[in-house]
């Protein structure tokens, strides 16, 4: 008598249907998703953590923008808010002097994002290089 052990076949598991159940709810969860999140946040600047460096005696150029949008060039308001207003106040206050020189954005924080990157393209434009965004401490303290 001869014995052969029978073929036995290994049992296997079919992961097709596992393949597609897992991408049903791959699209079940993007579909239903909500990627937007704009109208829950909240954000309040500008602030900073660091202490802020020591400002030179002759600060140059500073470029004011207030909550409301409107504009002040070294405590100067101006008539109105437009870029080409902006754009002659600084030429008159500078006037022939370096554009190399830095000019410093303090910016409300409450302020428009669009107002301040008006200021800082008209500001571009005029060929200064430098700009810095002034800031406060968390503690809110004054820059000494």
């Amino acid at each position: 008598m001869k014995f052969k052990p029978r073929r036995s076949e290994e049992p296997e598991i079919n992961v097709v249907s596992l393949i597609d159940v897992v991408l049903l709810l791959v699209v079940f969860f993007m579909l239903s998703s909500n990627f937007t999140a704009e109208g829950r946040l909240r954000i309040r600047l500008p602030q900073a953590s660091s202490l802020p460096t020591q400002r030179p005696a002759d600060e140059g150029l500073v470029v004011t923008v207030s909550a409301g949008g409107s504009y002040l060039v070294n405590s100067r308001e101006l008539i109105n808010s437009s870029p080409d207003t902006l754009r002659a106040a600084i030429l008159k206050s500078v006037g022939n002097s370096s554009r190399a020189a830095p000019v410093t954005i303090r910016a409300d924080g409450r302020a428009s994002h669009q107002a301040v990157v008006t200021a800082m393209d008209v500001l571009g434009r005029l060929g200064f290089t430098q700009m810095n965004v002034a800031t406060v401490n968390d503690s809110g303290a004054a820059p000494p």
